[in-house]
């Protein structure tokens, strides 16, 4: 069984060999070659010692020296060499306690999470896949090296990979390393919110982002998501709808764009609907302000996950305009949303479509017809170049300056109300016109 290896990548594994060690790349990258992926990393891991590494290369970077890593740097690109090594007790259910370098490829090897992540290969030995993860690969399942209570009491981060391997790949999970999941869920709470929110993301935005619903129930979402499992227990009983809240979000993702903030938005556009669940004496469920709740929600939930501020504002944006329109579709409602969601104006369909497709299929046409009047509507805006924004306005604080407006609160009054007599008639958007206007409204 062959595999390619960079050029760059080799380099270094053969001028380790030519020292004198062993050396192979390993992880992620061979398991992705077996499944004729390209891997993004080439990781190397070897029987020379951090600083023998350090006199074979002229480059280096000390990244990790005390676990054993140094970064070989060719050209602009570092791959990552690591010394062979057994891990010590994971205290904090993190960071191992001590690492103890070791001769022994398997000793090193017998380390790692998962069998698919445990195989090491170069062109003189060829793989070496000593805990059986080719057959895995071949049967499509994901499983622990070893028993998994030990290898998630290790770094419970590694519950959150499982899933989100299997995810990325299609696969499932052994019963054993569900059942360690389930058992050890609550451990989750010692990773950090960085890293807990990497996985997931990356969860979001695999082939299979539906296996949110094995985080439920294994525990996990409990842990860095609660309000989510309250989503979960809350029913919607409507003609619009045929799930609970959280299936229907669930239901968006897996129906939604595969883009980072759509499935972000996706996850959480009706994360409020629990605080805000009134039920008639039909037993029909409403959900009146959910949206603005949403919204509110998003953001709390997102600075807990340690997201920047631009996804935030993106995010939470959408969020609290995704049944903006959804009655009917004129020009100066779609203007407006231009207006408010500048570039993401787009992504709003987008959401709406995923929104409908996880809905009943009660009116689903008429809705996704609506949806793309919406997507005309914003053509027909862009081909004539109608004013969306302040920017597009044709005078500016400038202009109203030479009128004798002085520059502040009343100016920025003026222009704002400018913009929405514009939204609504984009004809008016002269200078000659908008300087009329702008003194009648100084009078007010």
């Amino acid at each position: 069984m062959k595999i390619s290896i960079p050029e760059d990548a080799k380099y270094i594994t053969d001028k380790l060999l030519e020292a004198g060690f062993e050396a192979y790349v390993v992880g992620g990258c061979v398991r992705d070659s077996l499944l004729g992926d390209v891997p993004h990393d080439w990781d190397i891991t070897t029987n020379a010692r951090p600083l023998q590494v350090k006199e074979i290369f002229r480059r280096t970077v000390d990244t990790g020296l005390q676990h054993g890593t140094v970064t070989v740097m060719r050209g602009d690109v570092g791959y990552e060499v690591t010394t062979y090594r057994t891990d010590g007790d994971y205290s904090d259910g993190r960071h191992p306690d001590q690492v103890t370098f070791v001769p022994d490829l398997k000793e090193d090897l017998r380390r790692r999470d998962f069998t698919i992540n445990a195989m090491a290969y170069n062109e003189q030995d060829g793989l070496i896949d000593l805990f059986g993860g080719v057959e895995d690969l071949k049967k499509g399942i994901i499983r622990c090296v070893g028993d998994p209570d030990d290898r998630f009491s290790e770094d419970a981060l590694r519950m959150m990979r499982a899933i989100r391997f299997a995810a990325r790949f299609g696969f499932e999970m052994t019963p054993d390393v569900r059942a360690s999941i389930t058992k050890l869920s609550g451990n989750l709470s010692k990773v950090s919110a960085e890293r807990i929110t990497s996985e997931f993301i990356a969860l979001l935005t695999s082939d299979h982002p539906e296996m949110v619903r094995d985080m439920y129930e294994t525990g996990l979402t409990a842990v860095f998501f609660p309000e989510f499992d309250l989503a979960m227990k809350t029913p919607q009983n409507h003609p619009h709808h045929c799930f609970n809240v959280g299936d229907h979000l669930i239901e968006a993702v897996r129906n939604s764009k595969n883009d980072r903030i759509v499935r972000l938005t996706m996850m959480l556009h009706d994360i409020g609907k629990p605080g805000t669940l009134r039920i008639d004496e039909e037993g029909i469920t409403h959900f009146y302000g959910h949206a603005k709740l949403s919204a509110e929600m998003a953001e709390d939930i997102l600075r807990r996950w340690k997201l920047d501020n631009e996804t935030i504002r993106r995010v939470c944006r959408l969020v609290l305009y995704h049944d903006h329109g959804n009655d009917i579709c004129t020009l100066s409602q779609a203007r407006r949303a231009i207006s408010v969601l500048e570039d993401d104006a787009e992504l709003l369909l987008d959401v709406k479509k995923a929104d409908v497709l996880a809905q009943s299929t009660y009116k689903r046409e008429e809705k996704l017809a609506l949806i793309e009047s919406y997507r005309a509507a914003y053509e027909e805006i862009r081909e004539k170049n109608q004013c969306c924004s302040m920017s597009d306005l044709a005078i500016g604080g400038a202009d109203l300056k030479e009128t004798g407006i002085k520059p502040g609160p009343e100016m920025g009054r003026i222009l704002k109300a400018l913009l929405e007599m514009v939204i609504e008639d984009p004809g008016i958007n002269t200078r000659e016109k908008l300087l009329e206007l702008a003194a009648d409204l100084e009078k007010e």
